[in-house]
């Protein structure tokens, strides 16, 4: 295929993208299909947020070209904090984009207009399920096909958005994120060592190589460490934290970690831990190589998650805590899991790993490159994105629960063994007998008739069950 027989997509990140350089992984996934498209001879023209790190334009391929135009509020969340004219400029810029395209391409939601996209086949594809511009989108979504990076996430869409259009499953397509198993491996630690001191590759790491938000868990992993250093006698051990980039600029962010010392020297364990600067994505191998365990123990409601599987791809084992994704992504064969808040279970699984200096099994590595591979990725969102068709607008209705309606288990839930049922969104767990005895006997639904209205329409506003739609 020549270039001039290629498709031109027009794509819309709400998030700023750089040269070389990767904010997080659903940037790091939209540049991987963006590369795949331009060597396959299509021509993408990505408008992104700017950021004061990218303003001017840039080129990742021949074909694929950014212009971070669009002046959202900086730094994510709420985007649209922002004055009317900025949203205004930046709907006119994605209109006159799509004027020149055949295909519009939306990556990782956020564009919460319709009527900006109605005139060509597009594409949305989202990769979050807690920010308020990512949910909008899902519920005014009036797209042709909707890519979503895991059926938990779909499952949890469908559950909400299905109840108001019953038809809008037959768009949604699950697509997992692919790695580059050829960069995702074990890597012998080199360059790393210009930002994280040689001496403490001598150390028993726990790493912890997430952004700064408390969702993800840091101070569980504190507990963590505290069990480790004191319980089971790894004096030794060094726990290494990412500085986020606006870690010095941001109000917020510097509060951040501004209490996160406070709470570490509480706990006698500052010489424990190790702040370094962000690692930048050519030694992000190397980064996982140092480490013996990852720590993955946060309540982040993911749509994915990346970090596991790049950790295993490297040699070093993580510690999942069953969240959302964490709990069917994988199988238990190749992962520990622990529900979430349970820092016991998390230092016991860390000291074995610790104590056995567990690596990554060739069964595990195996299983990741013949699921998850970026070939199989990118070859799928090309498939979507190329043969997408405008379709007739999606018809919305406001649903209607009666004594017949169906219950069942809201996909965001799940039935612990020991703590009760937990759900993702208040990351909580809560062990009414009858909400639990309920779910266990009925996996498939249940009548609402089956308990008294008032219990009902408790476990169905707090968001504990969801009615079966078309049931």
């Amino acid at each position: 295929m020549t270039a001039s027989e290629g498709k031109r997509i027009a794509v819309f990140s709400m998030t700023p993208l750089f040269p070389d350089f990767a904010m997080g992984g659903g940037q790091v996934q939209l540049k991987k299909v963006a590369l795949h498209l331009g060597e396959l001879g299509h021509r993408l023209t990505i408008l992104s947020t700017r950021h004061e790190e990218s303003t001017a334009p840039f080129s990742w391929h021949d074909n694929v070209h950014i212009k971070p135009i669009l002046r959202f509020k900086q730094p994510y969340p709420e985007p649209y904090f922002t004055p009317l004219y900025n949203i205004a400029n930046a709907m006119r810029a994605v209109g006159d984009a799509l004027v020149e395209a055949d295909i519009h391409y939306s990556h990782d939601g956020g564009l919460i207009f319709p009527y900006v996209y109605r005139d060509k086949p597009t594409i949305f594809s989202m990769r979050s399920i807690i920010y308020p511009e990512t949910l909008q989108s899902a519920l005014l979504f009036q797209g042709d096909e909707w890519i979503l990076p895991s059926e938990h996430t779909r499952a949890s869409y469908a559950a909400v958005v299905s109840q108001f259009c019953p038809d809008v499953e037959s768009r949604m397509h699950a697509i997992h994120n692919g790695f580059d198993w050829q960069k995702f491996r074990y890597t012998e630690p080199d360059a790393i060592f210009d930002v994280i001191p040689k001496t403490i590759a001598e150390c028993p790491i726990l790493l912890f190589p997430h952004r700064p938000d408390l969702n993800k868990g840091i101070y569980e992993v504190v507990k963590v460490a505290r069990s480790l250093v004191y319980d089971y006698g790894w004096t030794d051990l060094r726990v290494l934290v990412p500085r986020g980039l606006d870690a010095e600029t941001e109000p917020g962010t510097r509060a951040y970690y501004e209490r996160l010392r406070q709470e570490i020297g509480s706990t006698g364990l500052t010489d424990s831990f190790y702040f370094h600067d962000w690692i930048h994505e050519d030694l992000i191998a190397e980064y996982y190589s140092i480490a013996d365990v990852t720590m993955c123990i946060g309540n982040c409601v993911e749509t994915f998650g990346n970090t596991p599987f790049e950790s295993l791809g490297c040699g070093t084992p993580p510690i999942l805590s069953r969240v959302s994704t964490y709990r069917d992504l994988f199988s238990d064969e190749h992962v520990d899991r622990v529900d979430y808040g349970d820092i016991d279970r998390a230092a016991e699984h860390a000291h074995n790993i610790l104590s056995e200096k567990r690596r990554t099994s060739p069964a595990t590595l195996h299983y990741l490159k013949s699921e998850f591979s970026l070939e199989k990725m990118v070859t799928r969102y090309a498939d979507v994105i190329l043969n997408a068709q405008k379709k007739p607008a999606l018809s919305y209705r406001i649903p209607k629960l009666s004594k017949n309606t169906l219950y069942r288990k809201a996909p965001w839930c799940y039935l612990s063994e020991r703590f009760g049922i937990y759900h993702d969104f208040r990351a909580d767990y809560n062990e009414d007998s009858l909400l639990v005895s309920t779910l266990r006997a009925n996996p498939d639904g249940f009548a609402g008739k089956c308990v008294d209205s008032a219990t009902l329409h408790d476990w169905l506003d707090n968001g504990y069950v969801v009615p079966r739609v078309n049931a």
